[in-house]
């Protein structure tokens, strides 16, 4: 531990510790990050705790990134889910409930709203939700007293509520930062000064943390750089893959009838990555027989809020239809490892660089299929896949390169061993969700509850 900290005290209470979990975007989020959450929930309950999770409500996520009822399943039937009444006001779209100035004037008041966000906390859209959350956190904690709180970011107001409970109720806390707040993990470097009212606030908070949880090296080493007193407390906890989606089988391909790629994900990287991704195909498709009787599917949510299928990305995967071009909307979550079963190439498309991870990579890893990567050189994705057999190899989004890509996968695809493939998926199996968690939940775990 870092000179002069100390672990903070420890409650006696029951036998089973209890551990308040701030998740905003807990299932049935249809979001990446509701797999993460889904799996801490769990480990918690597998630790010993007692567990609440604190989030919004669905009308939140159906608004927004939408639902998915399947993720539900595998959510521990132990976990207490608390469930408060906040949305979007910017993603509102009936105009029966705009006020007067709104409905004249739309996008001046969504600017105007947004800036006036940012005076109760430092962020644009969920500063609005301070109050709420802050109170929520205290009733839970009234109701049964707390031994741990989980905060996961974003949004990163979570912060402020995390900081009112530590104030009046002294309770130990874990940060999991994912992506970091002041790490700008899109175009790299740093995303706001130490000194400003944004790092602050990430100053104070992480100060007394417990644990900070990031996804993975390089977020981690800013971190430590960034905050040397703490660097012993940020811990590198990697997304992983869930077991659920990995597909029981693999598909045989078939040369003659083409072969399927598949991409699976939210489509929120810049129409520009998807331009060269399709681009590439088409190129693919001219210059290799067996890429050009092929098809590429496309699954997932293409944009979020009013924008969700209606947006340049659709238009773009609407005009690449006659170049075997297939959208096929989104997947519930018990039907991923399906989905995976009927492709015979991935195709990981990813924004940011190398301060970015999905937690896709590690999920087509798991599949055990070729990979074509359709992102910026010297992204964070490359460091994972450098040593996974099938993956194609970093070629940035040059269309030409691309296209060889496609083409390098399609021969891996008809030609790849067994022995090839079981030391590909040998090599996902170190990323596994549950592992990834476990010894982080453990370590804290023991250190807030050990003499309870």
């Amino acid at each position: 531990m870092s000179p002069g900290w100390r672990p903070p005290w420890r409650r006696r209470g029951t036998a089973r510790p209890h551990a308040i979990y701030l998740a905003i975007g807990f299932p049935p989020a249809a979001k990446s990050c509701a797999y993460r959450m889904r799996e801490t929930a769990n480990q918690l309950c597998a630790a010993g705790w007692d567990v609440t999770v604190v989030t919004v409500c669905r009308r939140a996520w159906d608004d927004d990134s939408g639902l998915d009822l399947s993720l539900l399943d595998a959510v521990d039937p132990r976990v207490r889910v608390v469930e408060l009444p906040l949305v979007r006001a910017d993603l509102e779209t009936d105009i029966r409930r705009y006020s007067h100035e709104r409905s004249l004037r739309p996008r001046q008041w969504v600017e105007q709203w947004r800036e006036r966000s940012e005076e109760i906390f430092p962020e644009p859209i969920f500063a609005w939700w301070r109050d709420d959350l802050e109170r929520a956190l205290l009733r839970v904690h009234r109701r049964r007293p707390a031994d741990l709180l989980v905060t996961t970011c974003v949004p990163y107001v979570n912060l402020a509520a995390t900081w009112r409970l530590w104030e009046e109720h002294q309770v130990p806390y874990v940060v999991d930062f994912r992506d970091g707040w002041s790490v700008d993990v899109v175009g790299g470097g740093e995303a706001f000064p130490r000194e400003s009212v944004a790092g602050v606030w990430e100053q104070r908070v992480l100060a007394r943390a417990v644990a900070v949880w990031c996804v993975n090296d390089t977020i981690a080493a800013c971190y430590r750089e960034r905050y040397p007193d703490i660097a012993d407390r940020v811990r590198v906890v990697r997304n992983g893959y869930d077991a659920d989606s990995v597909p029981n089988t693999v598909r045989v391909p078939d040369p003659s009838a083409g072969l399927t790629y598949g991409y699976l994900g939210t489509t929120t990287f810049p129409t520009e990555t998807l331009e060269a991704t399709l681009t590439g195909w088409r190129l693919a498709r001219r210059a290799d027989p067996l890429v050009a009787r092929s098809r590429f599917e496309v699954r997932g949510h293409v944009g979020a809020a009013a924008l969700r299928e209606a947006n340049r990305h659709a238009q773009l995967l609407r005009e690449a239809a006659p170049h075997g071009v297939v959208f096929g909307g989104p997947v519930p979550k018990g039907d991923v490892a399906g989905c995976y079963g009927r492709w015979d190439a991935l195709v990981l498309i990813q924004r940011g660089g190398v301060h970015m991870t999905s937690g896709k990579v590690y999920e087509y890893m798991a599949a055990g299929l070729p990979v074509v990567s359709a992102h910026t050189s010297g992204h964070g994705v490359s460091a994972v896949l450098a040593g996974y057999p099938l993956w194609t190899g970093e070629t940035g989004l040059d269309p030409d390169r691309l296209a060889a890509a496609f083409a390098a996968a399609a021969k891996l695809a008809v030609s790849v061993s067994p022995a090839d493939r079981a030391a590909a998926v040998a090599y996902a199996r170190q990323f596994a969700r549950g592992p990834q968690l476990q010894p982080a939940v453990r370590d804290v775990t023991e250190l807030v509850t050990c003499g309870r």
